[in-house]
């Protein structure tokens, strides 16, 4: 299944331009969340490079943010950049398990996909596999009490667009559990 950037961008503009006054923004550089202000009437969710995964991402952490994080750049968030130490990345791990669940689920409702991030090549060597069962311990409590509003949405949507059978289950997400294998992958079921 081919997937191109027009198409999430299509797809999150249509689902959420008018009723939150948001788009989402292939971006040049560096990933971010820009409010609106007196020269844009937009909020803007910007990706990464065009990168579809990027989207994802970003797309993420905006269905998290709540209405006065919304109005923050980068909703006031904490963050330390790649180059991190143990401690560091304990805490950037923490912050990023509920956002790195709800991409999962994106990434299966779309067909794409889905790897985590420690994000930290030029820092402490992160347990890729500890932090990689937090997200998928936590996509299964978002199967079992509902994914957050917004993520549900877009997910339906994406679902629709790509074929994708809905509701997810958990047998739709995979957790490879070996170290020498410590990926993330999503098998589908149509």
């Amino acid at each position: 299944m081919q997937h191109k950037i027009e198409e999430i961008i299509h797809l999150f503009n249509q689902t959420f331009e008018s009723t939150f006054q948001t788009r989402l923004v292939k971006g040049d550089d560096e990933p971010i969340y820009l409010p609106a202000d007196e020269s844009n009437c937009y909020h803007r969710v910007v990706f990464a490079h065009g990168y579809y995964a990027s989207a994802l991402h970003e797309i993420a952490h905006w269905c998290i943010a709540g209405a006065a994080r919304r109005l923050l750049e980068d909703y006031g968030y904490w963050y330390c950049p790649d180059g991190r130490d143990e401690t560091q990345q304990a805490k950037f791990e923490v912050v990023e398990v509920k956002p790195q669940a709800v991409e999962w689920g994106l990434a299966v409702a779309a067909g794409f996909p889905f790897q985590v991030s420690c994000d930290n090549l030029n820092g402490v060597e992160p347990d890729r596999l500890a932090f990689q069962k937090k997200v998928y311990d936590q996509v299964g409590i978002y199967l079992s009490q509902g994914f957050p509003p917004r993520a549900e949405t877009l997910m339906k949507a994406l679902a629709k667009h790509y074929g994708i059978s809905m509701p997810l289950s958990i047998k739709d997400f995979e957790f490879k559990g070996r170290v020498e294998d410590a990926e993330i992958t999503c098998r589908l079921h149509r």
